[in-house]
């Protein structure tokens, strides 16, 4: 036995070879000089122009490699994001994980009726009151989209429910400069003032590019912002595999990187070193049915090699998990939202969103957010893996015990079972008996149960009055410089 001898045994996985990075590299900067990406937005256009790009006919763009790598070596490595009081919550970063809401689903199962029905600002605060409670999610999102504010002020209103119902880091989505903007206010007043913000950002916008190959006028007008003021961003595209892009998963991702990485550097042509957040999102088309499909095997492959590639850029990445087609909280459901979790934890994406997505992104229900966080605390006691020193080998309380001793009765036991062993909060481990005579409740059962019993107890770190006031001043005037405003996507 070797003294001092300590081995971290932690999984994780690669799907890619350096050579296949490389040769997917490759195809990606041969597409941006060959094919190019329409911009339509002229400033933007003209700014790329004076970078050394090459214009086309009409809104294209052609990239030249140089550029594409001064980009990819001028974004920061690393992001952190801290919480609404100022502290450290996120290190985006290497191949470290964090798991957090979506934004904007339509439609949501009633936490009391059970009816599934249009998605309510109520829901939005519910869901982000729920996930403030939860251990394992570590940044927040508006999770519905209300439909009941006024539709210039739906993401300004879903913003505002998010500061008033987490210290949590916001992952957020705006309609336009005009929201943006507002929306950037509201955060700075809860950071204590816009140089606070910027030295200690506690939000991040998403925002992404139209596949196949297409920045629009209003996406672009948002990564500008962002770049401007060192708001954090995630822009990736969101592609269909056999529709929106090629039905090939070589192919998607070829294309798809194009994409980002063409986003990428207008961002950084724009604001050196400002925080972004790229990678490549890319669901498939079910020929049967006609329907975007969000828990296949292909994406989770696509996100695997887009991590994979992203860690060869140095470049904080995005994915999507704990997603499912399914429309209820059934066995699909945990399946899928669980192969997601699981696989984007070990390929290492780096800011994992979407958690309790259901029915193809557009269905959420607040015990989603329960069941996920479950499993989130599975696969991060999965991801620490054991030690494997003299202490945790423990060879000397075998040689006491010996054949047919009792470990349950030893003192190393007593010192340590909580930390090496794994306890769940509400799925099943009782016997078969005990779990009848408790009433037979399923693992959704006990998750609606459980999202009442935070919504009754559990109470968010309050906002300062001074800021509450604050932010209802700059609703005040949102009422009056949005009215009318047409946003353009």
């Amino acid at each position: 036995m070797h003294t001092g001898f300590e081995s971290q045994c932690m999984p994780e996985y690669r799907l890619l070879s350096q050579a296949q990075i490389e040769h997917l590299h490759g195809a990606t900067l041969e597409l941006l000089e060959t094919v190019g990406v329409e911009i339509r937005h002229p400033e933007a256009r003209h700014m790329m122009a004076d970078a050394g790009c090459r214009l086309g006919d009409g809104e294209r763009v052609y990239f030249s490699a140089g550029l594409v790598e001064d980009a990819i070596r001028s974004a920061p490595s690393r992001i952190i994001l801290y919480s609404r009081s100022g502290e450290e919550a996120m290190r985006l970063e290497g191949r470290r994980f964090h798991f957090g809401m979506g934004t904007d689903l339509a439609r949501t199962y009633d936490l009391t009726t059970g009816r599934l029905r249009e998605s309510t600002l109520n829901d939005v605060n519910t869901a982000v009151h729920i996930a403030d409670a939860l251990p394992g999610i570590d940044f927040i999102a508006s999770y519905a989209i209300p439909n009941d504010s006024p539709s210039n002020l739906m993401y300004f209103d879903a913003f505002k429910a998010q500061l008033e119902n987490s210290s949590k880091p916001i992952f957020f989505t705006a309609a336009g400069l005009e929201d943006i903007g507002l929306i950037r206010k509201m955060a700075a007043a809860a950071a204590g003032g816009d140089d606070v913000l910027r030295q200690k950002p506690s939000l991040i916008h998403y925002s992404e590019p139209l596949s196949p190959l297409i920045h629009s006028h209003g996406a672009v007008d948002k990564l500008l912002f962002c770049a401007d003021h060192h708001i954090p961003v995630t822009y990736a595209p969101g592609m269909m595999s056999g529709a929106t892009a090629p039905v090939t998963l070589a192919g998607a991702l070829a294309m798809g990187n194009a994409e980002a990485l063409s986003g990428l550097t207008l961002h950084q042509v724009r604001s050196k070193g400002a925080p972004i957040i790229s990678g490549i999102g890319m669901a498939t088309m079910d020929m049967a049915r006609a329907t975007c499909i969000y828990g296949c095997p292909e994406y989770r492959l696509a996100l695997s090699a887009c991590a994979d590639l992203y860690h060869h850029y140095r470049i904080p990445m995005w994915g999507t998990a704990g997603v499912t087609d399914a429309n209820c909280l059934d066995q699909q459901a945990g399946m899928e939202w669980g192969v997601s979790l699981m696989i984007n934890a070990l390929a290492g994406a780096n800011l994992i969103h979407d958690i309790g997505y259901m029915g193809q992104g557009l269905i959420g229900h607040p015990a989603a957010l329960v069941m996920c966080d479950e499993i989130i605390s599975y696969v991060k006691r999965f991801m620490r893996g054991f030690k494997m020193d003299e202490f945790h080998l423990d060879l000397e309380e075998i040689q006491r015990l010996g054949p047919g001793g009792n470990f349950l009765a030893s003192r190393h036991t007593a010192r340590m079972f909580k930390k090496e062993h794994w306890y769940p909060d509400s799925m099943n481990r009782d016997n078969t008996e005990t779990w009848t005579g408790s009433g037979r409740k399923e693992w959704g059962e006990k998750a609606i149960e459980r999202a009442h019993d935070i919504l009754a107890t559990h109470q968010p770190s309050p906002l300062e009055n001074g800021v509450r006031h604050r932010l209802d001043e700059i609703r005040e005037r949102a009422l009056v410089e949005l009215k009318g405003v047409q946003f353009v996507t």
